[in-house]
């Protein structure tokens, strides 16, 4: 029996443990075994799509959209939360329901736009991970999309010996980012009213750009494709008869608002840092790897390869998330699956061509983002309709405020997309 598989059993055991209330199972070993799923699908809300649009957002307009960073990430924490409820409740993933309980036709339409969003995703992770690679190294761009894809498949050969080594593999890239960024928000020293006022006044101070930016914000945080990943990450974790769901339930919230918590306090660091460090400074940062360059001379060698390291650790882990997302997909909805490698190398195309055309990364990234904004509700409106099943939920269905709640947060997606069309016709 592998190491690997040992852990699984381990964790298994021990949220087993857990939920029996024994002894032994208490504090914060308690909560410790049902703590991955969540930190998996966090990744994709500190990818390099992240770290493209908070860093413009924060650099032209200082601290005028963190607003949307709070409310997008709160609003990923509902959605992931009734994702990984819809997996612990049917045993199913969001995918493979709309398969059953979908029209044929819809179910082909819906696996098209997912692989649309699959191929944006991944334009926005692997050019992120190889800009990372050409900064800290000088290689190349081509040659750097080539170590990526080589360093992504060996990090999904883990993915054969169970859930938890993933998950820890995962964990530990999360916190590279996070330290990352907590080392420039001490170098940066940014104001703390400016950052309570962007946080509590909605606004866009009248640029059409800033409203391009905070869908581009949207679309990087509630991912559309971890929506249908989350569902798989948990339908079968850990086994449970069904009288116990609601309790493994209230524990797997725990793992959602600790995971996606950092990873919004993560994303607001970001924008705080590009604003303390570039607007107010009154220095342009159009692209990362201006970013970087600028970095050196105002905050230090440090800061910088904090922050390629962070870019690096984002790229590599949302990569290997996406193809796991992907998979997920394309088995749920039309039955059949390909090599992982063949997936990853397909939807790597997107990136390998904005390389070979001399594109900029930067802006290919944010423009990635929007058009995943787009993706956002035909994932949340099968997720919410699901979850609000009593036929499928059981006791876990949604309550009223939850389902209220859940179809004002995708009016407001519609609404802010069509403002962005509006503003861009």
């Amino acid at each position: 029996m592998s190491y690997a598989s040992t852990l699984d059993q381990r964790t298994a055991q021990a949220a087993h443990i857990a939920l029996s209330g024994a002894r032994g199972g208490r504090g914060l070993w308690r909560t410790l075994p049902f703590i991955g799923p969540a930190v998996v699908a966090s990744v994709a809300y500190v990818d390099p799509g992240n770290f493209a649009t908070n860093i413009q957002a924060g650099a032209q307009h200082g601290y005028t959209l963190l607003w949307v960073v709070l409310w997008a990430n709160l609003a990923a924490i509902l959605v992931q939360g009734l994702s990984a409820k819809l997996g612990i409740a049917t045993g199913r993933n969001l995918p493979e329901l709309i398969r059953e309980r979908f029209p044929r036709k819809l179910v082909w339409f819906y696996w098209v736009q997912a692989e649309i969003v699959a191929m944006m995703t991944d334009l926005a992770e692997f050019l992120g991970a190889a800009l990372a690679l050409h900064l800290l190294f000088g290689l190349p761009m081509g040659v750097a999309v080539l170590a990526a894809f080589v360093v992504v498949m060996g990090i999904l050969t883990l993915e054969r010996r169970g859930f938890r080594p993933l998950e820890l593999v995962v964990a530990a890239l999360v916190g590279v980012i996070a330290l990352g960024y907590g080392l420039q928000l001490v170098l940066s020293r940014p104001a703390l009213l400016p950052i309570f006022e962007g946080m509590l006044t909605p606004g866009f101070g009248g640029s059409a750009d800033a409203v391009y930016l905070a869908v581009g914000i949207l679309g990087a945080t509630v991912m559309p494709h971890v929506i249908y990943l989350h569902s798989s990450l948990t339908q079968r974790r850990i086994q449970v008869p069904p009288e116990r769901r609601a309790l493994l339930m209230r524990f797997a919230w725990k793992d959602v608002v600790l995971a996606m918590g950092l990873a919004g306090l993560i994303n607001m660091a970001m924008l705080a840092v590009a604003a303390a460090t570039f607007h107010q400074q009154g220095r342009a940062a159009s692209d990362l790897s201006e970013a970087y360059r600028t970095l050196t001379p105002m905050l230090g060698a440090g800061a910088a390869t904090a922050f390629t390291l962070a870019l690096l650790a984002s790229g590599i882990s949302s990569s290997v998330v996406g193809t796991m997302a992907g998979q997920v997909v394309m088995q749920g909805l039309v039955g059949f699956t390909v090599p992982l490698w063949v997936r990853r190398l397909v939807t790597s195309l997107p990136a390998v061509i904005v390389v070979m055309l001399g594109v900029d990364p930067t802006s290919t990234l944010v423009f990635s983002q929007v058009v995943l904004s787009f993706g956002i509700p035909f994932a949340l409106v099968p997720l919410l309709l699901f979850t609000s099943n009593r036929g499928l939920m059981g006791e876990l269905v949604n309550r009223p405020i939850v389902r209220w709640v859940g179809w004002a947060v995708t009016a407001l997606i519609i609404a802010l997309n069509a403002l962005l069309l509006w503003k861009l016709v």
